[in-house]
């Protein structure tokens, strides 16, 4: 009976102390920061390492907040350009808490962050896309128009459209946007790490001249280089003209001088053959001067005193 008696307290100072322990320690985990507030007012400066950590059960409070980057997307927003074209300008952003304590002084939460960062990062990206030209925004370099702009200028008063070098270009507007909200966010608590254009949209009145003047200006990129093809086909054409030209005079040059010499060996065995035995060489050449000029229905009328007649009796072949 008595040591109930003592068991019962025990276990009600237990249970009392138990909602007295769970407040008193509390856990920062990895990729957190704490800021402890006593009555709604920051108590010390900001908990950024993880571990198990002690508090004031009941009077203070923990606010814990995220150390790794966030993210930061924001809505379209249609921006008139310096040339008065109307654009679709959709932004993102990387941020993070560098200052938990000014950001929770100033700010409480990220929600309310990330609304606050809609007005600044979305301002000062229409402020500088306002200040540039369409062409500035859309493009980052002049890339092919670097390579031969001396020949594509020369070719500007033919075509009655004037070349768009980039002077700023897109990178550097992006650039220029992260420089000036770095300027803001420090206030806030807010390291701003990163800022991007994730995409430029035409509204339907621009669209269509940026594309045509997007084909016009291939268009005469292409025309250059196909009539620099068109030369180096006509140089290399000539080229091969020149040289078959050249290789038939030299094979012609060759033939000719081959039959020269065919035909003198001709002759020296002609003259060979006739030195051997004149009266024969006589009598073939008759043969074949009537071989050639006879054929199966042919009549010859010989004399008595021909060469051929006197050939034709020795072989018993006249009257046949």
């Amino acid at each position: 009976m008595k040591s109930k008696k003592i068991l019962i307290p025990v276990i009600i100072i237990v249970v009392l102390a138990l909602p007295v322990a769970a407040g008193m320690f509390y856990t920062v985990y990895e990729g957190e920061q704490v800021v402890i507030t006593e009555f709604g007012r920051p108590v010390g400066q900001p908990i950024i390492t993880a571990g198990l950590k002690i508090k004031t059960p009941f009077i203070q409070q923990v606010h814990r907040f995220e150390k790794r980057v966030l993210e930061w997307d924001g809505s379209p927003n249609q921006i008139p350009t310096k040339d008065k074209r109307f654009i679709w300008l959709d932004t993102t952003a990387r941020w993070r808490i560098k200052d938990a304590l000014k950001f929770y002084q100033a700010l409480g939460t990220e929600q309310f962050a990330q609304s606050r960062l809609d007005d600044i990062i979305d301002s000062a990206a229409r402020d500088l896309v306002t200040a540039q030209l369409l062409i500035e925004v859309v493009r980052d370099s002049n890339r092919v128009l670097t390579l031969d702009l001396e020949v594509l200028e020369g070719e500007e008063g033919q075509s009655g459209e004037p070349l768009e070098e980039i002077q700023v270009g897109r990178e550097r507007i992006t650039r220029m946007i992260l420089e000036k909200v770095q300027e803001t966010v420090p206030q806030y608590g807010i390291e701003l790490v990163d800022v991007q254009i994730k995409r430029i949209n035409y509204v339907d009145e621009v669209r269509k001249k940026v594309f045509d003047q997007m084909i016009s200006e291939r268009q005469r990129i292409s025309e250059k280089y196909k009539s620099e093809g068109e030369g180096e086909a006509a140089d290399i054409m000539g080229q091969k003209q020149k040289e078959l030209q050249r290789i038939q005079s030299e094979a012609y040059k060759q033939a000719e001088q081959i039959k020269g010499d065919a035909d003198a060996q001709a002759i020296q065995i002609y003259a060979e053959a006739h030195g051997q035995d004149p009266e024969f060489f006589a009598f073939i050449q008759t043969l074949e001067t009537y071989r050639k000029t006879t054929g199966e229905r042919t009549k010859l009328i010989l004399t008595t005193d021909s060469d051929l007649y006197g050939y034709l009796k020795s072989s018993n072949l006249v009257g046949r």
